[in-house]
């Protein structure tokens, strides 16, 4: 939220001076910092064929998958960027979450609002088809050494009670509007259906992971708790899940029957693992199955897992291996281990109809490298395996179905987006000469190939957010076919807009909210001569400041009604900490 002119920055919803401009989450993600590179599939040429010659005669630089690199948007090479700044840390190279070495943790208070949370890339992608921005986190599990995992049936939970209590601020709820922030409402203005505090986190701060929300039930974690909210009106749907430790990881899809797995820790001390699994249907809040997921190797330990969802199969990653389970029964269906002489399974991102593997390979040799896979959700069964050229990283999957990739050379400080076809022939590249900023979550022991918002996909086109530090930006629609910028549209107002997903033909973006009035739910036509915002909802003036303050939030477009809900407790005794609010008309 910008301020107004001649006035310093105004304390946020936390109590804490918010940052100045070009301090945000974003960072100013950068384009490449030099002229273009060979890109991580170019060997000499496409699978080892001579580079073809450029427009003059001069062999042309290869791009990632053994094509031309573009020149820039006249013409001209493209340059370290539109300031000729060097890179900035948390676009071309997400952070390590925080607690690692040499890694600074995110600040403890401080409310940023949404897409504000985390430095880094991000994306928003439609999962489930609810438009939920906010991925999983994919690591990689393993399958060798140790006990198998055994799935077996948790007890249900008891029934919620009837009526509507008073809100007790634990993040159970009660009432739609406990504090009357509709009092005061604008003509024009959306009402605030319901907010939800945080339940109280330790002073180290706690995770809040995932949002779902399907036709009945907005569903929320939090620390050691899962908590249903009605969707109309925010009463409980179902009493909150209590668990034995904290949440450490969470699927961000759900299945076609709407159910989820959450993971926790298997104790309290520095040397307890995240390998407790437990199954939870969203409508009901009834506990399933329950597994726990063995130890690989040396260095494959359940320290810290990542969780995805492709049709019927969960898949849990460790940093060197994957272990499949039956969704509906939590029965184990196989390992994804090391294969040829050193490739080992490193990432995993999910789809309704497709899984896919990222491993690393020649680790510590001379031919260090990753690889792309397809894989058959419920036999684990290669279908395509794509290699990427020495010195590129996969960092994140914008899209699983059509497969879109965010790629980073570190030594070449260089980034790359580029699409796969079903096949996993390479497509196309960004040609774009831009910087962009979506925003990507922290990940632990493994890349959070899922844990993007900010960035949609549909069949045809990849929507871009620009980065501006904070102020109006734009929303570039790139083509899959060809990467070059189809069209591009303004924010509506003086703050950043980014967007939430595809529906109904139409992209739905998210203005954030400024000094003088609320957030606002956009839609822009994706095709034809026109892509002007249409409003679709207008947050109120006077919750703003609430608005603005959702620490690392998530947002959804569900049902004509606006999400959103914060990823991270501070654990602030300062003051109640938010968890969740919904607007809609």
């Amino acid at each position: 939220m910008t301020q107004p002119p001649s006035q310093p920055p105004q304390p946020d919803g936390f109590g804490t001076p918010q940052q100045p401009p070009g301090q945000g989450s974003f960072g100013t993600p950068p384009p490449p910092a030099q002229p273009p590179q060979p890109g991580p599939y170019a060997q000499p040429g496409p699978y080892g064929q001579p580079q073809q010659a450029g427009p003059y005669g001069q062999p042309q630089q290869a791009g990632p998958y053994g094509q031309p690199q573009q020149a820039g948007p006249y013409g001209q090479p493209q340059q370290a960027g539109p300031y000729g700044q060097p890179p900035q840390p948390g676009y071309g190279y997400p952070p390590q979450y925080p607690g690692a070495p040499g890694v600074t943790p995110p600040p403890a208070g401080g409310g940023r609002g949404p897409f504000r949370g985390r430095p880094g890339l991000i994306v928003a992608a439609a999962v489930a088809g609810l438009l939920v921005v906010g991925g999983t986190v994919y690591a990689v599990t393993s399958g060798g050494g140790g006990e198998k995992p055994v799935a077996q049936r948790s007890d249900a939970p008891k029934a919620s009670g009837t009526g509507t209590p008073a809100d007790p601020g634990d993040g159970t709820g009660g009432g739609a509007d406990p504090e009357n922030l509709n009092e005061g409402r604008r003509s024009g203005e959306a009402k605030v259906l319901w907010y939800k505090s945080a339940p109280d986190a330790p002073a180290s701060g706690a995770d809040a992971p995932g949002m779902w929300i399907t036709g009945k039930t907005a569903v929320k974690a939090a620390y050691k708790q899962v908590f249903g909210y009605r969707v109309g009106d925010g009463d409980p749907a179902w009493a909150p899940i209590t668990l034995a430790q904290k949440i450490c990881a969470v699927t961000s899809g759900r299945s076609a029957d709407g159910k989820v797995v959450v993971a926790y820790m298997n104790g309290s001390s520095d040397r307890a693992k995240c390998n407790q699994l437990q199954e939870i249907d969203l409508d009901t809040g009834r506990k399933g199955w329950t597994a726990t997921v063995a130890d690989g190797g040396l260095f494959d330990t359940t320290i810290s897992v990542e969780l995805t969802i492709s049709g019927r199969t969960l898949m849990v990653g460790r940093s060197q291996s994957g272990t499949a389970y039956d969704l509906g029964s939590g029965h184990k269906l196989y390992d994804k281990k090391k294969y040829g002489a050193s490739c080992f399974p490193t990432a995993f991102a999910g789809g309704t109809k497709r899984l896919v593997e990222v491993a690393s390979c020649g680790v510590g040799g001379g031919n260090e490298h990753d690889e792309i896979s397809e894989l058959d959700p419920a036999t684990g069964k290669v279908r395509w395996t794509r290699p990427v050229k020495k010195g590129w990283s996969v960092e994140r999957t914008y899209s699983v179905d059509p497969l879109v990739v965010y790629m980073t050379n570190e030594d070449k400080k260089a980034w790359n987006i580029s699409t796969l076809d079903a096949k996993g022939t390479f497509r196309s590249e960004v040609k774009v000469d831009e910087k962009f900023a979506p925003e990507c979550g922290w990940a632990l022991l493994a890349r959070d190939l899922q844990g993007c918002q900010g960035v949609a996909v549909d069949a045809n086109t990849l929507y871009l957010p620009t980065d501006t530090n904070g102020g109006a930006n734009e929303i570039v629609a790139v083509s899959l076919a060809d990467g070059k910028a189809k069209w591009r549209t303004k924010s509506p107002t003086d703050e950043s807009m980014y967007p939430v997903g595809v529906e109904g033909g139409k992209l739905v973006a998210y203005v954030r909210p400024s000094y003088d009035s609320g957030g606002q739910v956009v839609s822009i036509p994706t095709t034809g001569s026109g892509h002007t915002t249409t409003r679709l909802l207008q947050n109120p003036q006077h919750t703003a400041d609430i608005e603005d303050g959702f620490y690392d939030g998530a947002v959804a477009w569900v049902g004509g009604r606006f999400y959103l809900s914060s990823t991270r407790l501070t654990g602030s005794d300062d003051a109640k900490e938010k968890l969740m609010m919904a607007f809609g008309n």
